[in-house]
Parts: C-alpha cells; sequence; structure tokens
C-alpha cells in the first residue's frame, strides 16, 4: 500500500482503509436486515471505480456529478473521482431536470453519477443542453437499457480489467492542498445557485480542527447514522468525512419517511442533522402526553422540570450529586431511558445540529434529558464549520465557539466576519461574486448578524437580506421571530412579512396533525386542511399561539395581523430550498393576493 501525505480526505480514506481492514466501513438496508461493507471492500470498489473513470479519459480537474440520495455508492462515485484529482460535483437528489441541469450545465460535468432510474430519466431529458455530459452510471439495475447509461455494477466490471494502481497511487499523491476537490451549488433563496469551489485542503482542515477537540469523543466503535443529503456541505464534512476520519461505521437511513423505523434498528451512537428533526420529535413527545390525564401527566411533568434542573450539569459535564442524583436516576428510568428506547436513540452520545438555527426550548428539551445536541454554525462557503458547542461547555441559543485555525469577528454593522483555512476558493466563473463577499483583510462576509458573549459564544440574530425595514424606519429580524413562533407545536411554517410596511405581519402554515386532533378534542367538525384554516376557533388558537410565543420582543416587533395557509411548502412548489431554507420572494410573489389583504389601503 502507497503512502499518502494526509492534505486530502481522499488520502486519510487510503490510510483508514489500510489500517481498518475487515472492520465494517458502510452498512445499508438490504430487504429486511442491515448488511455491511468492509473497508477493503469499498475500497476496492473505489479503486476499481477510478480505473473505469481514467479509462474514460477523465483528467485531473475534470467535473463529475453526483445526483443520488445517500447511499453506499455515492461514498464509491465521490471518493472515487476525488482520488484521482477529478472534481466531484453533488445534486440534491430532489432537484428536478431543470435545477439539475443548471448544475450539470454550469459546472462542465462529462460524467454523471445517477442513483435510481428516475433520477436517470430526469438526467436524460436535458442531456442534450448540456453538451459535455456524454455518459450516466446508475447506481440501481435497469429495467431496460438506456443510451448513454451503464450501470455501477458494469462499471465496476470494466475498471477491475483496466486496473492501473501505479496510476492511481500517482494521481493521490499529485493532489496539492489547494486544488480544487468538489463545487457545491448553494441551495440560493434568490437566484441561480452559485459553485462554491472547495478545495481538498477545505475538507481536511475543516475536520482536522473539529477532531482535534472531538477526537477523544469518537472512536470506531461509533455508528453514525446518514440521512442529511450528502450534497449538503454539512452532512459532507461532518458525516461522510467525519466518521472516515473517526473509522467509525455510518449506516445509510432508507429515507426521511423511515427515519424513526431506522433509529430503533440501527441505534446509532452519532447523528449529524438539521433542527426540523428535532423539533418533530420534541413536538410529538410533547404531543402524545398532553393527551394524558392522571399519573402518566404527572410523572412527564416531573420529568420535565428534572430536565430543566439538569441543564447546568449536562451543559458543563458537571457531576450530579445528593438528591438531585436519586431524582435524575427516577426520572430517567420512569422516563427518559424509554423515551430514547422508544425513538431509537438509547445509544446516541452526540447529536450535531447545523444548517438553521435550533430553538432553545428544542435543545434544552433534549439536552435535559441527557442527549448531547452540539449546534454549530456554518455555511457552504466555509466548508461549513466555523463554530460548536464543545461537550462539555453547551451554551443553548448560541453556536458555540470558533474552532481552531478560525478567527471570527463582528463588523460595524454587525456582520459576522471569518477567516481561517477552510474558506473557499471562490465561486466558480464568478470572479465578481468572489470579490463582492471578501474583505481586504481576507476575511469572508457571511451575509448573517451575530454578537459574540463574554465567553467566546457566537450568538446569531440575523440574515442581512432578510432583514426588514419598516415604513417607521425600524430594521427587524425575521428570522428570530419565526424561530419563536415555530417553537408552538401547533405551527409548522411561517413568513414573517412588514418590508416597508407599517406594522408586521404573517403567512402561517399550520402542524395540522397536532391541529386537527385539537379540533378533534374541542368537538370541532372538519373534512379538511381548508376547513381547519378557516374556523374561527382555530384562527383564534394559532393568534393565541403567536402572542405567547413572541411576548418577549418589542411593539414594532409584534405580529399585527396573520393568514393561514392551507398548502404546506415543500421544495417542489416552490416555496423552500433542498435545504428547507424559506425562499421569501418567491412566497411574497406567491401570496401577493393574501399579502395584500393584510394591508388596507388606508394601513399599508
Amino acid at each position: 500500500m502507497a503512502q499518502f501525505k494526509s492534505e486530502s480526505m481522499s488520502a486519510v480514506f487510503q490510510e483508514q482503509a489500510a489500517k481498518l481492514g475487515s472492520r465494517a466501513c458502510v452498512s445499508y438496508k438490504k430487504g429486511d436486515q442491515w448488511a455491511d461493507i468492509s473497508w477493503t471492500d469499498m475500497n476496492t470498489m473505489i479503486h476499481n471505480i477510478a480505473y473505469y473513470l481514467m479509462s474514460e479519459g477523465i483528467k485531473k480537474g475534470d467535473r463529475v456529478a453526483i445526483f443520488a440520495p445517500n447511499r453506499w455508492e455515492w461514498w464509491v462515485a465521490s471518493l472515487a473521482t476525488t482520488s484521482i484529482g477529478a472534481v466531484s460535483v453533488p445534486i440534491y437528489a430532489t432537484n428536478s431536470s431543470e435545477e439539475a441541469q443548471y448544475v450539470l450545465e454550469h459546472s462542465g460535468s462529462s460524467i454523471c453519477f445517477v442513483g435510481t432510474e428516475d433520477h436517470a430519466d430526469r438526467v436524460l431529458k436535458i442531456i442534450k443542453k448540456c453538451p459535455k455530459l456524454d455518459q450516466l452510471i446508475i447506481f440501481d439495475d435497469l429495467s431496460k437499457k438506456k443510451q448513454s447509461v451503464i450501470t455501477l455494477k458494469e462499471a465496476l466490471e470494466k475498471g477491475a480489467k483496466k486496473a492501473k494502481p501505479a496510476d492511481f497511487d500517482k494521481r493521490l499523491k499529485s493532489i496539492k492542498r489547494d486544488d480544487l476537490s468538489t463545487l457545491i451549488y448553494t441551495s440560493g433563496t434568490t437566484g441561480n445557485p452559485k459553485g462554491v469551489m472547495l478545495s481538498h485542503y477545505n475538507f481536511f482542515s475543516n475536520v482536522k480542527n473539529i477532531m482535534q477537540d472531538m477526537g477523544q469523543f469518537f472512536s470506531i466503535n461509533d455508528i453514525w447514522l446518514s440521512f442529511l443529503p450528502l450534497s449538503h456541505s454539512l452532512e459532507m464534512t461532518t458525516g461522510y468525512y467525519g466518521p472516515i476520519w473517526a473509522g467509525a461505521k455510518t449506516a445509510f437511513a432508507e429515507s426521511i419517511e423511515k427515519l424513526v423505523a431506522n433509529f430503533t434498528e440501527v441505534k446509532p451512537t452519532v447523528i449529524i442533522s438539521v433542527p426540523r428533526i428535532y423539533e418533530k420529535v420534541h413536538a410529538g413527545i410533547v404531543a402524545k402526553f398532553a393527551t394524558e390525564s392522571g399519573i402518566k401527566k404527572a410523572i412527564f411533568n416531573f420529568a420535565l422540570n428534572t430536565a430543566k434542573k439538569n441543564l447546568p450539569h449536562a451543559c458543563r459535564d458537571i457531576p450530579r450529586k445528593g438528591l438531585f442524583a436519586i431524582r435524575f436516576n427516577v426520572a430517567d428510568k420512569l422516563v427518559f431511558s424509554k423515551l430514547k428506547a422508544a425513538i431509537g436513540l438509547d445509544r446516541l452520545r452526540y447529536a450535531i445540529s447545523g444548517g438553521a438555527p435550533l430553538a432553545v426550548s428544542d435543545a434544552e428539551f433534549f439536552i435535559g434529558m441527557g442527549l448531547k445536541i452540539l449546534e454549530g454554525y456554518g455555511l457552504t462557503e466555509t466548508t461549513p464549520v466555523i463554530t460548536y458547542n464543545r461537550p462539555w461547555f453547551i451554551k443553548p441559543g448560541t453556536v458555540g465557539q470558533a474552532i481552531p485555525e478560525t478567527k471570527v469577528k463582528i463588523a460595524d454593522d454587525g456582520e459576522i466576519l471569518v477567516k481561517g483555512p477552510q474558506v473557499m476558493l471562490g465561486y466558480y466563473k464568478n470572479k465578481a461574486a468572489t470579490e463582492e463577499v471578501m474583505t481586504k483583510d481576507g476575511y469572508f462576509r457571511t451575509g448573517d448578524i451575530g454578537v459574540i458573549d463574554e465567553d467566546g459564544c457566537l450568538k446569531i440574530t440575523g440574515r442581512i437580506k432578510d432583514i426588514i425595514v419598516t415604513a417607521g424606519g425600524k430594521n427587524i429580524s425575521p428570522q428570530n421571530i419565526e424561530n419563536s413562533i415555530k417553537e408552538s407545536p401547533y405551527i409548522e411554517e411561517i413568513a414573517v412579512i412588514g418590508d416597508k410596511r407599517k406594522y408586521l405581519s404573517a403567512l402561517v402554515i399550520p402542524d395540522f396533525e397536532a391541529v386537527g386532533k385539537w379540533a378533534k378534542q374541542k368537538g370541532i367538525k372538519f373534512a379538511n386542511n381548508s376547513d381547519l384554516t378557516r374556523n374561527e376557533e382555530v384562527i383564534q388558537l394559532i393568534g393565541n399561539e403567536i402572542a405567547k410565543y413572541t411576548k418577549q420582543y418589542s411593539r414594532v416587533e409584534q405580529i399585527k395581523k396573520f393568514t393561514l395557509l392551507e398548502a404546506v411548502w415543500t421544495q417542489e412548489t416552490g416555496e423552500l430550498t433542498p435545504t428547507q431554507k424559506v425562499k421569501r420572494k418567491v412566497i411574497e410573489q406567491k401570496y401577493a393576493k393574501e399579502i395584500n389583504a393584510m394591508y388596507p389601503p388606508d394601513n399599508a
């Protein structure tokens, strides 16, 4: 086995494969059982696909796209590509043909790995508009032969016959730290996505600096569960390269719909997620016990109060002593351990949260019962991790302290500025946009607003482009208000409106499952979501919830009017990005009629 200078994650994989050999590298659901693939077998496939790509003329710097959901084959395609100096271009599996076309065409990808026949069909629909793209490699078997498409199985067989280990090693050894590794296209809430150029050292340094503090908490015996899209930089760095660095096993969830079932089957020790998953689990638990009465409800409330009192201990790793230690053990035996076992999180030691702000109530709920949620902060342009809460120093409501080799400062206008080895090379084919986000002294402009507290913890207070300037000249961050309101178990999504208006209003999508249960208990008759959104008692319920969760805000930040919507926002219908961020401009255009109705002419 050749020895590689570890300044790329592709080289780190080779070193781990040599050390860990027959140990399980990944696990996936095969029928009703979970099947493991060893580090050695994964490496053999990575080599064979790399041989195939080289035989097809893929040179250093050529772009190879991956359009597929999370699965072990994604890892093989990605590592085969980056190990030979080519550039991986991940595409969200949920993207439409047109969205995929933009990435494929703009990146100049010549080969595209696809997950399913549906993904293949989406690409074949637009392949003629992508002049450099001439081949698809599909992970699944084909039901019938398709032009320009071969299966991964065929590529593996052809690659094995054209094995050139010396060429593989030469390519991998020739990789320099600033060579382009991956082009990640931002999901972008406005306009076309930008291609973020991330180098091999961007990834390597980010993982290294995270593991400088966290490495002691992970081991080769850990099981990581992968479900956040691998095309998302958080999953790519922490959920893909993270377990490779740690030498742990990664299990691939079947889908978000089957996530809870997969939790109970896999019983992961580490997960990486966006806040929505934690919100859903928290809301489901609270809703379940809300309908209980008598002793069960009393025990649950006792446990909740115990969890709150446990926060100082859990957040600072302070041992519980005396009567409180006994109280916590009782609460754990009666409630916490059963809750964790029921949702498959009884072995979970660390949960990483990123991609969007995590509500303090969600963080405290899980941390208090003994689940360490480590919220962090970053952007695609920073590979992505800038800061995170350490296991021994968790401060809910903040995104923690900066990782090693990273400088964070706040500009005069409140913008968060970052300098470090994880900052991108720039935007692909967009020099002007690159120059726009960099300061003269080399700091990256994040576009986020924040403050650094006395403990060196960063607190995000808003996003510059989302700031609402009311008709009275008040600057308001809608994100903070929205995140507070979404703590309500009855509210699924909300968009605060008010730019150049006299007051704030909101478009609200209720959590129809929770509201439906509430309505049945109240004896309210309804046939569908539309009936619920028009019901006066439901409207009053939502109004009370908005008031309850915004009482800490000033008068000018209060929601004066709101409209309930019956259609859930999704990526497919255009209101959300693949990372579930709200596209404000799309919503304001799509619901202009509803918004204008909340601002009569004399109050507009």
